[in-house]
């Protein structure tokens, strides 16, 4: 199992990676007075890396807990 600091590290991979793609989401998006119906380009990754980031954070609260 790692240790705090590398699943820490990983956590801040991850969020890192996930706010980028927001980003890179948000910027596609043309301003305009009409409806606008967005279709994620990356929604699978965003999922992937929004998931991975709830485990981890998990992961860090049970330690927590455990040294409690």
């Amino acid at each position: 199992m790692s240790n705090r600091s590398e699943i820490v590290a990983e956590l801040q991979d991850a969020s890192t990676a996930l706010d980028a793609l927001k980003t890179t989401e948000c910027k596609r998006i043309k301003k305009t007075a009409d409806t606008v119906v967005i279709q994620p380009e990356f929604g699978f990754q965003m999922q992937l890396l929004s998931r991975k980031c709830d485990q981890l954070q998990m992961i860090l609260e049970a330690m927590g807990a455990s040294e409690d």
